[in-house]
């Protein structure tokens, strides 16, 4: 190979951190073309992780350096989310967390590459794509060993939690991590409800604040929050909630009583 190539070569590795994915389309952007790319592979700079991602030869990437590139080469909204991200930003960590699968979400229309579903990370990935929050609002950024990485902060997570109720998660565990969020900010909570088109994910969100008595609810201004009207009946045979006109399971209602 030639200097000029090694020198190119030098300058990508210098310039990315290790252990992420290199995507492919990225690096053409960047202008490292196809015929580049093969000829780095050829020459043991590279390998392949799958169709259109690669990684340095030798490095071992992580679920994190996989999303690194889905959020800083691609450009995507998908982030570790709901009670992952409350786990990893310490909120969950009495609860009974299974480090063998984790929670992302994205913009509705965003899916996941096939390299990314295909490799094995060695955790069980559960994705959902959904625009019922703005794509930016309430993330918050994590320090990795060589990278940071934006997940869901944790009024965002937990309103994601509650937008993966009941079918993913259960609602006294929803009010166990609500309970521990006693100092969240009244200011980005009030933006992230009024911003969240779920009627379903702001109602829980409000009564189980409520319910877990935390002084910041006082600072919200409930009558700029749409809360939509009629009933919305959770569970079958629960207890009617009339102030949120939401009928949640009685174990909810008469937990911590």
């Amino acid at each position: 190979m030639s200097t000029q190539k090694v020198s190119k070569i030098n300058q990508l590795l210098q310039s990315q951190p290790s252990g992420v994915v290199l995507l492919s389309s990225w690096l053409t952007e960047q202008g490292y073309s196809l015929d580049l790319q093969k000829r780095y592979r050829k020459s043991n700079w590279l390998e392949s992780i799958g169709s259109g991602a690669m990684k340095r030869t030798g490095d071992k990437v992580e679920l994190t350096g996989a999303l690194y590139a889905l959020q800083f080469q691609k450009g995507l909204s998908i982030h570790l989310g709901a009670k992952s991200a409350l786990s990893y930003l310490g909120k969950a960590q009495y609860l009974e967390l299974s480090m063998q699968n984790v929670t992302l979400l994205g913009n509705k229309n965003e899916d996941l590459p096939k390299w990314f579903s295909d490799y094995p990370w060695g955790i069980a990935v559960d994705y959902h794509s959904s625009s019922f929050l703005p794509a930016e609002l309430g993330l918050t950024k994590i320090e990795q060993p060589t990278f940071k990485l934006n997940i869901s902060g944790a009024a965002r997570a937990m309103l994601e939690c509650l937008y993966l109720v009941p079918e993913k998660q259960s609602f006294l565990q929803c009010y166990e991590l609500m309970d521990s969020l006693n100092n969240l900010r009244p200011d980005l909570v009030q933006k992230l409800l009024e911003q969240c088109t779920s009627v379903k994910v702001k109602r829980l969100f409000l009564y189980l604040a409520e319910k877990a008595k935390h002084a910041w609810v006082a600072y919200l201004k409930q009558d700029k929050i749409d809360l939509g009207s009629g009933k919305r009946s959770l569970v079958k045979n629960g207890i009617y909630l009339s102030k949120y006109q939401i009928t949640v399971p009685e174990e909810l209602e008469n937990y911590g009583r």
